[in-house]
């Protein structure tokens, strides 16, 4: 055989499979270089509330937000220019005033006309502050919006716009795709000898009964609390002499004030452990939704078990246990119930959840103060992320 075609044979075989000395190091495949984050640039129109950016997202992605531009509302002459949060202003937003008080913004501690961006649609989502910059971590999957810290009359008078940049810094996990909270599965220790313990009602201090037990949550303590703070919710105070100083507080402070008390009814023989309200603040004296909520003596898989009634007040009618004036709950309660399963379970610290008929389900009756409403019957259970 020639010896030169071997030899150019040997060295090709070399060059190939990247082995031998100089040559062969040289030809082994460089590390992968890491690819850039996706990335997306819109305009935030002054005029509009909100913007689709079509970006759709899975839960725990990670995003940078970097937000430039300039908006400018007229000057407001009805508070003289004392008390109106008017003029140009960034990404930031402007300062509240006493006057954003009797307005009603998606995020109650932003700027007044600050970048805001939100993960879903319609009223569970809870918004959040972007501002000039910001990184944040999606905790449900979802369809990206942002938008402008403002109410619709604001944006009727607005003038100017911002430009957003929009970064996806890590893809989040492939597993959470189900839209604003995990997919519903039954959960084995939520037994009908367990719902056959839980009193459908509660009751006022006379004993009558009232609103009905709709949501049941497993968790700790601590996690109920953080799991309502996080979705939105407010703790009310305990008796009107605090709402009463909290009141002057947050009105000093220039922050929304929510925490009106709701009154005490009982379940296992005592008052509520926590009641809390979601709502806006220009509507809190005679619409909210709001809830109170008990810990059983129960509990599921080694965590307590939570018990809660959820009511929507929608205005105020004539209680007919003393003539006086009491609020009104929607009847169609069913829709307190789903309110209170899509903001927790859009926070991402819900982990199972399923809905639930017990073997006596309640379909209609009146609260304790007179008024009717109407359910399917059924509960709504969340498992709370154990961290």
């Amino acid at each position: 055989m020639n010896i030169n075609k071997i030899t150019t044979a040997f060295t090709v075989a070399v060059l190939l499979c990247g082995v031998g000395t100089g040559s062969g190091r040289a030809a082994q495949s460089a590390p992968a270089k890491a690819s850039a984050p996706r990335s997306y640039e819109i305009d935030v129109p002054g005029k509009q509330q909100w913007v689709d950016t079509k970006i759709d997202l899975r839960g725990g992605a990670k995003l940078r937000f970097t937000a430039t531009g300039k908006m400018t509302y007229p000057t407001d002459t009805s508070y003289q220019g004392k008390m109106s949060t008017s003029g140009s202003f960034g990404p930031a937003g402007l300062p509240r005033g006493y006057a954003d008080l009797i307005h009603q913004y998606a995020v109650g501690d932003a700027g007044h006309g600050a970048v805001i961006g939100r993960i879903g649609t319609g009223d569970y989502a809870q918004a959040f502050q972007i501002g000039e910059s910001k990184e944040y971590v999606v905790p449900v999957a979802g369809r990206l919006y942002v938008g402008i810290n403002q109410s619709m009359s604001d944006a009727s008078k607005a003038d100017g716009s911002f430009h957003v940049k929009i970064e996806v810094l890590d893809e989040g996990s492939a597993t959470a795709a189900n839209a604003g909270g995990p997919a519903e599965t039954r959960i084995p220790g939520i037994t009908p000898q367990l719902l056959n313990n839980i009193p459908r009602r509660v009751s006022d201090p006379q004993g009558r009964p009232g609103d009905m037990v709709n949501v049941l949550i497993v968790g700790t303590q601590d996690q109920v609390v953080q799991a309502f703070t996080t979705g939105g919710w407010v703790q009310v105070d305990k008796s009107v002499e605090g709402s009463v100083l909290n009141a002057v507080l947050e009105t000093v402070e220039k922050k929304d004030y929510l925490t009106m008390p709701m009154s005490t009814l009982y379940l296992f023989k005592r008052p509520q452990d926590y009641g809390f309200a979601h709502a806006e603040p220009v509507k809190v004296a005679m619409s909210r939704n709001h809830l109170r909520v008990w810990k059983s003596p129960y509990q599921v898989d080694g965590r307590p078990l939570w018990c809660v009634a959820a009511t929507h007040d929608i205005g105020f009618e004539r209680d007919q246990r003393n003539n006086g004036i009491t609020h009104k709950i929607d009847p169609a309660i069913d829709g307190e119930r789903e309110y209170v399963n899509g903001t927790l379970s859009s926070t991402g610290l819900v982990i199972q959840r399923d809905h639930v008929t017990p073997s006596d389900p309640l379909t209609t009756a009146k609260t304790a103060t007179g008024g009717e409403f109407h359910s399917d019957g059924r509960l709504v259970v969340l498992v709370l992320k154990n961290s």
